[in-house]
C-alpha cells in the first residue's frame, strides 16, 4: 500500500465515538423513555464498554451526568421566567423549577422504572446530580445576594444545600412510591426558608346546594 493510499484511508475513518458521543446517547435515551443501557450504547458508537466505564466510573455516574444536565435547562428556563426581586424571585424561581422536575415525564418514567437506583442516584451527596444542582442553586442566589436585592438568612451554600434536600424530600418519595411531587407545600416551607411571606389561600368553602 502507498503512502498516499494509507493517507486516504486513514481520512475516510468514521472518527472514534467521544466521551461527550456516550452522553448524548444516554441522554437520547433517557428524554424518550428509554432505559440507559451502556452494552447497547457501547454497540451503537462501537466503543467497548469498558472504555464508557473508564470515562464515568459506573452506569450509575453516567445516568448522574444526564441527569443532572436534562435538569439545568429547566432552572434556566424557571429563572428567566420568574418575577419579583429578591426573595420573591428566589421563591419563584425555585417553585418553577420544582414544577418542571414534577411534571417532567422522563425524570417520572425513570423514578418509577428504577426506584431504588433512582433514588439514590438523586439524593447522594457522592453523586453527580445532588452536587451539581446545589452548586446552581447557590449561583442563584448569589445572584440576587450581588445584586443587593437580597440578605440570606444563612451563607448561600448553605441555604442552597437546604433548598435542594428541602426539594428532594417533597419531589420523591422512598423507593416503592416513586415520585411525589408534593410541589404545593414545598413552596409553602421554601417560603418560609427564604424568609418571604406569601399570602396563604383562603378556604374553599362547602357547598351547601
Amino acid at each position: 500500500m502507498t503512502a498516499d493510499a494509507a493517507i486516504a484511508r486513514k481520512r475516510g475513518r468514521p472518527p472514534a465515538a467521544s466521551r461527550d458521543d456516550v452522553l448524548a446517547a444516554a441522554m437520547h435515551r433517557y428524554l424518550r423513555g428509554q432505559r440507559v443501557d451502556v452494552q447497547a450504547i457501547a454497540a451503537e458508537l462501537g466503543l467497548g464498554r469498558a472504555t464508557i466505564y473508564r470515562w464515568f466510573g459506573s452506569r450509575e455516574e453516567l445516568i448522574g451526568e444526564v441527569l443532572a444536565g436534562a435538569a439545568d435547562p429547566l432552572l434556566d428556563a424557571a429563572r428567566a421566567g420568574a418575577r419579583g426581586r429578591g426573595g420573591r424571585a428566589l421563591l419563584d424561581t425555585f417553585d418553577r423549577f420544582n414544577r418542571s422536575l414534577a411534571d417532567a415525564p422522563a425524570l417520572r418514567h425513570f423514578v418509577e422504572q428504577e426506584r431504588d437506583a433512582a433514588v439514590r442516584i438523586i439524593t447522594s451527596g457522592a453523586g453527580n446530580v445532588q452536587p451539581h444542582i446545589v452548586a446552581r442553586i447557590r449561583e442563584v442566589i448569589e445572584h440576587e445576594v450581588h445584586r443587593g436585592t437580597y440578605e440570606p438568612p444563612v451563607d448561600p451554600a448553605t441555604l442552597a444545600y437546604a433548598i435542594v434536600r428541602l426539594a428532594e424530600a417533597f419531589l420523591f418519595n422512598d423507593a416503592a412510591a416513586g415520585m411525589r411531587g408534593d410541589v404545593d407545600r414545598l413552596r409553602e416551607v421554601e417560603a418560609a426558608l427564604l424568609g418571604v411571606t406569601v399570602p396563604k389561600k383562603a378556604p374553599r368553602k362547602m357547598s351547601t346546594g
